[in-house]
C-alpha cells in the first residue's frame, strides 16, 4: 500500500495527499476527559482510579502526538521532493528527474539526514506514472566543466543509444562518447564504461549479432 498518493491534474497542478487507508482518526475518548474535569463530583472510589485512568489519558495523548508528528515529517518531506522533481510528477519522463540527495531533502526540511534515510527507504508513493519508491527520486550529480546533470539521465541516454546502434557493428566505448558528446552530454570513456557495467550492459564486442 502506497504511503503517498501523488495526483497530476491535466493542467500541470500536482497534489499530495497521505494515504491513511481505512485507519480511524484516534482522538481520546470525551467520557475519560470529562471525568478527570469533574473529579471533584466523583464518589471516593472513582477518585481513587483518577491516577490510573490520568495516565492512560496521558498515554493516548503521548501516541495521537506522535503520530500526529510522524505524519506531519511525512508529508514535509514528500512536498520537499516534489518541489525539486516537479517537472517529472508533470509528465513522468525520468529524464527530467534532476540530481537530488538526501542531504539536500534535509536541508529544505530542517531535519536530520538519519530521519530522510529512514523515510525515504521506507515508504512508496503512487503517481499517474506508477508507485516509486521515494529512492527512486534520488539521483547523484555528474559535473563538468562547471555543468551539472543527474547520472540517471545520463544513463537513459546511453542506454538508448546502445538499444538503437546497429547490432552487427555495435559501438564501443569511444564511440559512445563520442555519440554521447553530440548529445549533449560531455563524459569521459571511463565514466561511460562504469555507467554501462552498473547497467549490466556487456562491451561492444560481447553485443554483436
Amino acid at each position: 500500500t502506497p504511503d503517498f498518493i501523488v495526483k497530476t491534474t491535466f493542467d500541470g497542478q500536482v497534489i499530495l495527499s497521505l494515504n491513511k487507508g481505512d485507519l480511524p482518526e484516534l482522538v481520546v475518548s470525551e467520557a475519560y476527559t470529562e471525568l478527570l474535569n469533574n473529579a471533584s463530583a466523583l464518589s471516593k472510589r472513582d477518585k481513587e482510579a483518577l491516577p490510573i485512568l490520568k495516565k492512560d489519558v496521558e498515554s493516548a495523548k503521548g501516541l495521537i502526538d506522535a503520530l500526529h508528528q510522524r505524519q506531519v515529517t511525512l508529508e514535509k518531506i514528500m512536498k520537499a521532493i516534489i518541489r525539486r522533481q516537479y517537472k517529472f510528477f508533470q509528465d513522468g519522463d525520468e529524464a527530467d528527474l534532476q540530481p537530488m540527495k538526501l542531504e539536500d531533502i534535509a536541508r529544505d526540511t530542517g531535519l536530520d539526514i538519519s530521519t530522510v534515510s529512514r523515510v525515504t527507504n521506507e515508504k512508496y508513493a503512487q503517481t499517474r506514472w506508477g508507485i516509486f519508491t521515494l529512492r527512486f527520486f534520488f539521483s547523484a550529480r555528474y559535473e563538468k566543466d562547471g555543468e551539472e546533470m543527474a547520472t540517471r539521465k545520463i544513463k537513459l541516454a546511453l542506454k538508448e543509444i546502445i538499444e538503437h546502434e546497429d547490432k552487427q557493428h555495435p559501438l564501443t566505448d569511444i564511440r559512445l562518447e563520442e555519440e554521447m558528446k553530440k548529445r549533449g552530454f560531455p563524459i569521459a570513456r571511463r565514466t561511460i564504461v562504469k555507467y554501462r557495467e552498473q547497467m549490466n550492459i556487456p562491451k561492444a564486442s560481447l553485443r554483436r549479432e
